[in-house]
């Protein structure tokens, strides 16, 4: 069986407990030899408290066990060798962390001092626990759809892009406050309602066949429609949802 060590002590951790990482290392040494395991490599964490997580991205947040994954996504191993799971967490939040981790490369924690120990056996508390990582994950995506949504109403308020594809005629580009007109599309929105002034009663094809004579290499159908649906937008009114508003971008008719 292919196995990694895993060490690991606090500031205050070491001193409490006792477990130097030169005695769990030899620890994971002798036991891994006993049972005929094929150790590899053990991977180090000093001085790094046990529940240090990034709440942001929830991830544990130690080089040495980040060294460690790493090494589980590039190689096969059957299981993680560890003195004690107190190594790996103490914190109930971390082990779920670490048991998605691990369940991902399809490894086991091997515990010399818990035996009887494997992630796979099924934990009341571990099923809590996920339950409320899972709602904790939809309320951050919740919160945060409606921060952007809150912004988005905002810009529009005043007349700005908030989103979505641009209408024919613009481009849409980062970091402005509205959209741009595209000039070779422009053209072609204002021949086109030039041509409906003149000639109301045309067709999308009759339309079409006009500006193609005219030079214009264009499309029609449901494009046409959506132009000339959007007269208001295009003399200058932004809308978004029930907002309408003096539009920041520069009017084509």
């Amino acid at each position: 069986m292919n196995v990694i060590g895993y060490v690991r002590v606090s500031t205050s951790g070491q001193a409490k407990d006792g477990y130097s990482l030169a005695y769990q290392q030899a620890e994971i040494r002798s036991y891994c030899q006993e049972q005929g395991w094929d150790l590899k490599h053990i991977f180090t964490d000093e001085g790094i408290s046990g529940a240090k997580v990034d709440e942001d991205a929830l991830e544990v947040d130690r080089i040495g066990f980040q060294s460690l994954l790493s090494a589980l996504s590039t190689r096969s191993y059957d299981a993680v060798v560890v003195l004690n799971t107190s190594r790996l967490w103490r914190s109930d939040i971390v082990k779920v962390l670490v048991h998605r981790e691990f369940k991902r490369y399809g490894v086991d924690v091997k515990s010399i001092e818990q035996q009887t120990y494997s992630i796979h056996k099924k934990d009341p508390s571990d099923f809590l626990i996920n339950g409320l990582m899972e709602l904790l994950d939809q309320y951050q995506r919740l919160e945060i759809a409606l921060k952007l949504g809150r912004g988005r109403n905002q810009k529009a308020e005043q007349g700005g892009y908030a989103g979505g594809r641009a209408a024919f005629g613009y481009n849409a580009k980062k970091g402005q406050k509205s959209i741009v007109v595209n000039e070779t599309q422009a053209r072609i929105v204002r021949r086109l309602f030039d041509i409906r002034e003149q000639y109301p009663a045309w067709t999308l094809s009759e339309l079409a066949s006009q500006l193609n004579q005219e030079g214009f290499t264009t499309q029609q159908g449901k494009l046409f429609t959506r132009i000339l649906d959007r007269r208001d937008f295009y003399q200058g009114t932004y809308r978004y949802g029930n907002i309408e508003a003096v539009g920041l971008h520069e009017a084509l008719i």
